[in-house]
């Protein structure tokens, strides 16, 4: 599994934009493919994951309502639809995938993701 994570850049406060995340290695069938942020001198954070076999994404309390996670029909593709951005927003996003499959939902730990993109840089300018 290879993530290759693009679409980051600047945007004024209450824009959008767009993230993708492509799988150029084999073929992933693990559990579940997400994004990660991490904003300078914090901590890398849970942002939205989303189940490889379908089913409701999960989504961080800070970006429920504004960003959206899906993916493409050939299951390669990974997005990040970010909307009505805020300051507090801009950071490195990874996307990342986990391959156990957890019984009890999707992992928000970075550290039970297996993989992980180059990251794209988002900054939100007031």
């Amino acid at each position: 599994v290879q993530l290759q994570a693009c679409g980051g850049g600047l945007v004024q406060a209450r824009g959008r934009l767009r993230l993708s995340c492509t799988n150029s290695g084999r073929t992933f069938s693990g559990s579940a493919m997400g994004w990660f942020r991490q904003a300078p001198g914090k901590e890398r954070e849970f942002v939205a994951a989303l189940r490889w076999s379908g089913g409701r994404p999960y989504y961080a309390d800070s970006v429920n309502g504004r960003y959206t996670i899906y993916r493409d029909n050939a299951r390669t593709t990974i997005f990040l639809q970010m909307n009505n951005l805020k300051v507090e927003d801009t950071a490195v996003y990874y996307c990342a995938a986990d391959e156990t499959y957890r019984e009890w939902g999707i992992s928000t730990s970075a550290d039970d993701y297996d993989y992980w993109g180059q990251g794209t840089e988002v900054t939100v300018s007031s």
